[in-house]
């Protein structure tokens, strides 16, 4: 599926979207993970950290939503589709270098606000984050749901 350019423009300034797989007993979970790559052909590439529940869930059933919000501009989309595990030696090294640069521009960002505040952190999280992927989370879009404004409703395409 073919992604408008506003979606791809705006998945692209996101460092993480929020993930939700289904498990075995059909309950939803939902947690974050890091966005390293999207192409107008309808595929997001995400890496995952850890081999848990998310990994687990996509083994079993390969149904995926994942969902970001600039909360100050009030847009936002849904993208849901059919994900593929990529395994942590067939990664390109591509996305582990995208995924490198987001957490060092996260880390430098935190240290600037908190600079600027006259704030001090303990500990700046990302940091603190195991060095690689466990594996990477190919998303093929199926469909696309623009939650912007309640009015729009969804966008198939």
């Amino acid at each position: 599926m073919e992604l408008p350019d506003k979606a791809v423009n705006f998945l692209k300034r996101q460092s993480f979207v929020i993930v939700s797989t289904i498990d075995s007993e059909g309950r939803i979970h939902s947690s974050c993970k890091g966005i390293v790559g999207i192409n107008e052909k309808g595929k997001v590439f995400i890496v995952d950290l850890y081999h848990n529940r998310t990994y687990r869930n996509l083994k079993n059933d390969s149904r995926i939503s994942i969902t970001q919000i600039d909360e100050r501009r009030f847009t936002g989309y849904t993208l849901s589709g059919q994900a593929k595990i990529v395994l942590r030696e067939d990664i390109h090294s591509d996305y582990i270098k995208e995924w490198e640069n987001k957490v060092l521009k996260r880390i430098s960002d935190r240290i600037i606000k908190s600079v600027q505040d006259g704030k001090s952190s303990a500990s700046h999280y990302e940091a603190e984050l195991p060095e690689y992927p466990q594996y990477l989370i190919e998303i093929e879009v199926e469909k696309i749901t623009d939650i912007s404004h309640p009015c729009r409703g969804e966008e198939e395409k």
